[in-house]
Parts: structure tokens; sequence; C-alpha cells
């Protein structure tokens, strides 16, 4: 196996190469507006590093969010795009699970909150960093406050809003490194991954107008 994974959920741009057995380079890049000018030179990074060729991956995972719209679209389109082009299985994981699985918190239960602007997170609950409770959501920290009292919590979004979750710590952003190791696991166990989908949990911004009015030439 060597699995190529990548992830551009959150303001990081990650990538990992892992061969079965362990994470053999990794290269993490927090930028939220370079997403699409990051991605590709960090594949090449870190094939360079393992001392890989491109051709030589069996299989990709992407991070399939929560996100938004814009940072999940280069992820998700570059592993389609490599994964047509190498004729290779494309598999998708939870941002969230990746960034669960990187606090290795043994026993729980625990919350993983990202940033989704707007004033808002992208959470779910875990039992363990390997078992997650709930489906991914978004919402207004105050308006869970009540759910996830008391709890230990990882990621951007736990940090940006202590009062709701005052037991925060890192990792603040996803590692494909994380990624890849949890993805490597289940697909070694014969677990069946995600497909490389989005989740987006938002309505577009776009919308049509309300009333619109139909002009046609009589």
């Amino acid at each position: 196996m060597l699995l190529l994974a990548l992830d551009t959920a959150t303001p990081a741009v990650t990538v990992a190469l892992h061969d079965g057995t362990d994470v053999i380079a990794s290269s993490s890049q927090v930028d939220a507006r370079r997403h699409g000018e990051l991605l590709l030179p960090a594949v090449d990074r870190v094939l360079a590093e393992a001392g890989k060729r491109l051709d030589a991956v069996t299989a990709i995972v992407v991070g399939i969010g929560p996100g938004p719209y814009t940072g999940l679209r280069v992820g998700l389109m570059t592993a389609d795009t490599f994964g047509l082009a190498l004729g290779v299985p494309v598999h998708g994981l939870c941002t969230l699970d990746g960034l669960a699985y990187a606090a290795d918190i043994e026993k729980g239960p625990f919350v993983v909150a990202t940033d989704a602007r707007r004033k808002e997170v992208y959470w779910a609950r875990y039992a363990d960093s390997r078992t997650r409770l709930t489906d991914p959501a978004v919402d207004r920290p105050a308006d869970i406050a009540g759910e996830v009292a008391g709890l230990p919590a990882v990621g951007a979004g736990a940090l940006l809003y202590p009062d709701t979750f005052p037991r925060a710590h890192e990792p603040e952003h996803v590692s494909a490194a994380a990624l890849a190791a949890l993805a490597a696991e289940k697909l070694a166990a014969g677990e069946e991954l995600p497909a490389p989908r989005p989740l987006y949990l938002r309505r577009p911004d776009a919308q049509v107008p309300k009333n619109y009015k139909v002009v046609t030439p009589k």
C-alpha cells in the first residue's frame, strides 16, 4: 500500500503518504485563502521527501469535511483527478474524524469542533479517538452549550469559543498524517470508507432571488 492523503476542509492544506505501516512523509500549511495554490506543490514535496513517484500511489483518501465549499472542492477535485489519472480508488473520510484520531483520547466522551465561520462551528461528539457518536452538524456554540458542557474538546472551533468549550486544546487543525493513519487502519480491518463526496451542511450562499421575474421577448 502507498496511500496518498490530503485535506483542504479547514485553513490547513495538508498532505501525507502512508506505506501501510507508517506515515513516511507529510506536509501541512495553514492559509485559508491559498488552498488551490498550495496543494499540488505540497503533494510534490511529500512525494520527493519519501522518494516516491505519483504513479506508485495505490489509493487516495481525501477529507470530505464538513467545511466551506471553496476549500473542500480543491481537495476533492484534486483527489478525483489523481484517482482517474492513476486508475486507483479514492476514499473519503470525515475531517472531524481525522482530528479526533490525532487527539488520541482513549476514553471519552469528547467533542471535535472546527471553525464554520459566521460565528458557528462544525462539530461532532466522540466516544474515543476512533468512534464518532453523532453525525457532523453546524451550530452556534451557544446553542449546543448544554450538549457539550464539561467535555474536553479539540479543534479551532473549540479554541475560538472558550465559553462553550472551556476544556479546549490542540490539535487545532486536521493533519493528513492522522487522516492517512486512520484510513490505513480502517482499510486493513476491511472497513468500507465513505465515498469522496463533500459534507457541506449548509445551503449555498448563491440563491435565485425570490419573486424572480422571467423576461422573454414577445
